[in-house]
């Protein structure tokens, strides 16, 4: 159902949630609101084409949100306990949702609740933002969403993953690259985004004399990007920005590299301005490309992942400079028995994504019929990103992920028993690595570490 004005709203919430007349809210039924109301809600968060219902929407989910103790957070200060060893022996997951993005949190959310998980972190790339078709305020909505349907409580925290420079954009016109990447981390910390991944490794330049010419752009932009965060950061809340040293797919980073970045990085700060809050965490490359290789026959190369050098540059990250470690990219098609390792390296987050996209696609009851038609529209829409002597098998693999935004509402309006098998089956997966990556539990460590902060939103309701 969508609501066609704000009275369909009030009318349809009535006994569930008081809407007073100063601009408070009041929750009278928790239980129909997780129950009845929260899926209505959350699609007229997304599909709502009337921008003012759709913005009431989704201030509506953060507000109500917030009353249930399902408070948007930033993971800064665990990363401080963990740049000074206070906690340690667990990986932090950060996990990108392409598709099916309500249903797949919803999962992750039930995982976390029976395995009492707090330390986990929901994430969209800059690019994931474009070809998903979910910019940072409707991610952040269907997230919480999620979260109040499950009955989670505590901090959810919400990252902007490679928010990146990209260089043929920077080379072309470096200004207009710079004021994009700045507008998206406006947008993303506007709409509870109070987790930021810079990343400005695009720029190195291994071409240069030595490794702290070819780190420069990377650890001076990173700087300018850290101190315009942290001009816009709500009251009380300090975002946790991460840094990237080594773009993933190229060669594995060094520890030469990131004590170059971070000297450059802490150096260039301070110039800034006096006492700015660096970054919490740094991603490296060692040896794993963003969504697996594939083969002609459409699976995927075995990837030897280089966990001495991941161990390596974590030590030096925390006994160096203080970060909680170092983070992994393009970790989700990794063989399952890699993940337990990542915990014995010290590693203090993994992102990964990939694999719940292949789970869903791969999953027996998904229409076949609604498959072939995004296959097809693939063929006839990417052929620009195909290769020669690519098979049809490889290019499916590669770009069947430009699939989730054309075709979001259709994968939205699933049949409910497809989209239960398909969450029981990521539910599961995601349990798994709650296990391997050793953060069962860890809801206390989150309950001793962050304190949750709400932020006051203007209310769409008195001011439209």
């Amino acid at each position: 159902m969508l609501y066609r004005i704000k009275e369909d709203l009030l009318n349809d919430l009535k006994g569930i949630i008081d809407m007073q007349k100063a601009g408070a809210i009041k929750i009278l039924d928790s239980n129909a609101l997780r129950n009845k109301k929260i899926d209505t809600i959350v699609y007229n968060a997304v599909f709502n084409k009337d921008n003012t219902m759709r913005d009431i929407c989704r201030w509506l989910i953060r507000t109500t949100g917030n009353k249930l103790s399902v408070v948007s957070s930033s993971i800064q200060s665990l990363y401080e306990a963990m740049g000074k060893k206070q906690y340690k022996g667990f990986t932090v997951p950060a996990i990108n949702i392409r598709g099916l993005t309500y249903d797949v949190a919803r999962s992750i959310f039930r995982a976390a609740k029976k395995n009492h998980v707090g330390a986990f972190i929901f994430e969209i790339a800059r690019s994931e933002i474009g070809y998903t078709d979910q910019r940072p305020s409707e991610y952040a909505s269907v997230i919480l969403a999620a979260a109040i349907k499950e009955g989670h409580e505590g901090p959810v925290f919400i990252q902007g993953d490679h928010f990146q420079i990209n260089a043929k954009k920077y080379e072309k016109d470096r200004d207009v690259e710079i004021k994009t990447v700045k507008g998206l981390i406006k947008e993303a910390i506007e709409a509870g985004f109070y987790n930021i991944d810079i990343d400005t490794s695009t720029l190195v330049d291994l071409s240069k004399p030595n490794i702290t010419e070819q780190q420069r752009l990377n650890f001076e932009f990173a700087a300018e990007f850290t101190a315009y965060i942290r001009t816009l950061e709500p009251k009380e809340i300090t975002i946790s920005i991460g840094g990237e040293i080594g773009e993933v797919g190229k060669k594995n980073s060094t520890i030469e590299e990131l004590t170059a970045f971070m000297d450059g990085y802490n150096s260039t700060l301070i110039a800034k301005g006096k006492g700015l809050t660096g970054i919490s965490k740094i991603s490296v490359q060692t040896g794993t490309s963003h969504g697996g290789v594939p083969l002609p026959d459409g699976t995927i190369a075995k990837v030897k992942l280089d966990f001495d050098t991941l161990r390596d540059l974590s030590r030096v990250a925390r006994d160096r400079y203080g970060l909680s470690g170092a983070v992994q990219h393009g970790a989700s098609t990794l063989p399952s028995d890699a993940f337990d390792k990542f915990p014995e390296t010290g590693t203090a987050e993994v992102h990964l994504a990939t694999e719940f996209q292949n789970m869903i696609y791969e999953n027996s009851s998904f229409p076949k019929d609604f498959k072939t038609d995004i296959y097809e529209f693939l063929k006839k829409n990417c052929v620009a990103d195909r290769k020669e002597g690519e098979t049809d098998e490889q290019f499916i693999y590669k770009t069947r992920k430009m699939g989730f935004g054309p075709f979001k509402e259709r994968f939205w309006n699933l049949p409910s028993d497809v989209k239960n098998k398909i969450g029981e089956e990521l539910e599961a997966k995601f349990e798994f690595l709650f296990k391997k990556l050793n953060v069962i539990h860890s809801k206390e460590i989150i309950h001793k570490t962050i304190k949750p902060i709400e932020v006051q939103l203007t209310n769409p309701l008195t001011s439209s």
